[in-house]
């Protein structure tokens, strides 16, 4: 395709291919099409962003990586490998996320397309607004298995990327995760907790010791568990609120921390009787006596055989050991940072996850389905991709020609609509006036109980977790100017553990939100209640609920809550918020959406460039999670 396009590209269009410059933001499984087409469409000037490096699991669809490649960056070798197609293209590569401050609206300014080939939603969000703020048109695209989408997005044209919101990720209470588990993801959460609890950060709010405020419990339940809230229980003498300092202590020693998470903590929450009345109680184990059941199928290789609880106790001793001597090498106060692609780390997580699994009767999984759960990942077709990357290059061409208007959102299906088509066009939607990023005056009702709700929880939880802003400056709009969160780093790290309240903060408050380096003002009114009820901690109601999907306005119909902006459980990064998507989901899911297709589009049987009118949530919730070349489908 891009072959002929340049071979008929003619005239000034030419000229304007020629002379654009375009930034690409992601190198991975569309990134790399995209690259590919670019240098053979006859475009001369590109700069190309990702953060990522080369993995091994990349290299059967991102055809522009070699195993030679492995733990090289993306960007950089991307670079080096379409220059070969075309050795005359000027590329700049930068190994480096686009949400640095480094890239601000001038860096913006000076292309002519953004064309996005990203694998997460708050990057997304990012430079929409980046786009929005410099006002340069921007492709966006996704795909997930055999279906995609790309779309582009023009300030004050057409919507931008948030002007529809996307589904909440999957999140799951903490007392589920530390108490009641009965998923596999529910284990898996669990381990990349300790993970953190022992090696990375250690968040109060990812404690994996057992949960004595469960809201199952009661007054009189579990009473020996309830009043050991102090330092210490009578199991062991284990300082429960102290994971990381109490295994330091014991010089992460293998037998000791796994009767401490698999035997004594289990102990402790067996005196909790009121949590297994109606449920299958969970079996302590100790190292030494573990159950010496064998593979049935150990002929399959590693990653996809089931392991045994006691290899599983072998691994997990021998991740301490390696795992111990990295954080060594991090010095004073050095964390690891878990990553699906780190072998050792993902061993870790797959062999507790497993040993918490065998103990509360929960199906055991291969290290190949923990890896898929822990890193969300979604099936990639490399086909796909490419047919998604050919269609982003044509819209390319439609926006350089002058012809903007006419540029579509197209859906490809994985099977043939009424009109017997896979590609489905679109005429783009207007921009919502409610939208809370692109509207004239973007505004917000965030619902807390204001003597409760700290600032940090506010700045991290719902400014930049849930309303994607990168460095907010927050003032109280009193007349005053009370600045209660800047960007300047330490400038008022003081007022994080302070509640809203005593700012004076209350019913009614309007706050002013900025962030400067996305060019992004939003107002925030705060509506205090007592008690937000499901362990919430805040909601965002008010115009944004106008922009709930259509099942979400069909529950409010019925009565039931808004949208839940912050559970206890959310997880502060975006790939920490897990969704489990087995298989045969995945095929149920990927046919919904084609449904919803289908009949969305029905009424388009005479002509199919009339505007969309609803929007398929299904994939998008799936591909939300992403891995590199996984894309969001918005």
């Amino acid at each position: 395709m891009a072959a002929t396009l340049k071979g008929v590209l003619q005239g000034s269009l030419a000229d304007n291919v020629k002379n654009s410059k375009i930034l690409v933001v992601g190198a991975g499984g569309i990134g790399c099409e995209v690259l590919k087409d670019l240098v053979l469409t006859g475009f001369k000037t590109i700069e190309v962003i990702d953060l990522d490096t080369i993995d091994v699991s990349n290299l059967n669809r991102q055809f522009l990586f070699r195993k030679e490649h492995v733990k090289k960056s993306k960007s950089q070798v991307a670079r080096e490998s379409v220059l070969k197609f075309n050795p005359d293209v000027d590329i700049k590569a930068y190994h480096d996320s686009v949400m640095s401050p480094d890239y601000d609206v001038n860096f913006f300014k000076q292309f002519t397309l953004v064309l996005n080939a990203l694998d997460n939603r708050a990057a997304r969000n990012h430079v929409n607004r980046m786009c929005l703020a410099a006002d340069i048109p921007l492709v966006e695209s996704g795909t997930a298995g055999y279906l995609g989408q790309v779309t582009v997005i023009k300030k004050g044209l057409t919507e931008c990327y948030e002007c529809q919101p996307k589904p909440p990720q999957k999140t799951f209470p903490g007392c589920t995760i530390r108490n009641t588990p009965s998923e596999p993801i529910h284990c898996v959460v669990w381990a990349k907790h300790l993970f953190n609890q022992l090696f990375g950060e250690d968040d109060p709010d990812q404690d994996v010791s057992p949960d004595t405020e469960d809201p199952e419990l009661t007054a009189e339940a579990g009473q020996s568990a309830l009043q050991s809230e102090a330092k210490t229980d009578e199991i062991g003498g284990i300082e429960r609120k102290s994971t990381r300092v109490w295994a330091m202590n014991t010089g992460y020693d293998p037998e000791k921390l796994f009767n401490k998470l698999f035997r004594d903590d289990i102990k402790y929450l067996l005196s909790m009787e009121t949590l297994w009345k109606k449920r299958r109680p969970p079996q302590p184990l100790n190292m030494t006596q573990l159950p010496s059941d064998t593979d049935g199928n150990s002929s399959a290789i590693r990653d996809q055989r089931q392991w045994s609880v006691k290899e599983c106790a072998n691994v997990f001793s021998d991740c301490l050991g390696q795992l111990k001597k990295e954080l060594a090498t991090q010095g004073d106060g050095g964390m690891l940072v878990w990553d699906k692609d780190d072998e050792t780390a993902l061993d870790f997580v797959a062999s507790v996850a497993n040993i918490r699994a065998h103990i509360f009767g929960i199906a055991m999984k291969t290290r190949f389905d923990i890896k898929s759960m822990a890193g969300n990942i979604i099936p990639a077709i490399a086909t796909t991709n490419a047919i998604i990357a050919g269609l982003i290059i044509m819209e390319a061409i439609k926006i350089l020609s002058g012809k903007i208007k006419s540029c579509k959102t197209v859906y490809l299906n994985r099977v043939p609509n009424d009109r017997n088509r896979l590609l489905v066009p679109c005429t783009l939607d207007p921009p919502n006036p409610k939208c809370y990023v692109c509207a004239p005056k973007p505004e917000v009702t965030v619902v807390v109980n204001c003597t409760r709700f700290k600032v940090g929880a506010l700045q991290d939880k719902v400014l930049k977790s849930y309303l994607g802003m990168v460095a907010p400056d927050v003032e109280i709009d009193d007349g005053k100017g009370t600045i209660i969160i800047s960007s300047e780093e330490g400038e008022t790290e003081e007022n994080n553990d302070k509640f809203l309240s005593d700012f004076g903060i209350r019913n009614g408050t309007r706050l002013k939100c900025d962030d400067f380096l996305q060019v992004y003002s939003l107002v925030v009114t705060i509506a205090h209640v007592e008690k937000l009820e499901e362990e919430k901690e805040f909601e965002v109601v008010g115009d944004l609920s106008e922009l709930q999907p259509q099942e979400e306005q069909q529950q409010a119909a019925n009565g039931s809550k808004p949208h839940n902006g912050g559970d206890k459980a959310d997880e502060k990064e975006e790939e920490d918020d897990l969704m489990l998507i087995e298989e045969e989901e995945f095929e149920e899911e990927q046919q919904r959406m084609e449904e919803e297709t289908r009949t969305t589009r029905k009424r388009k049987a005479s002509s199919e460039t009339e505007p969309t009118t609803k929007r398929s949530k299904t994939a998008e919730a799936q591909a939300a999670a992403g891995d590199n070349d996984v894309i969001e489908i918005s």
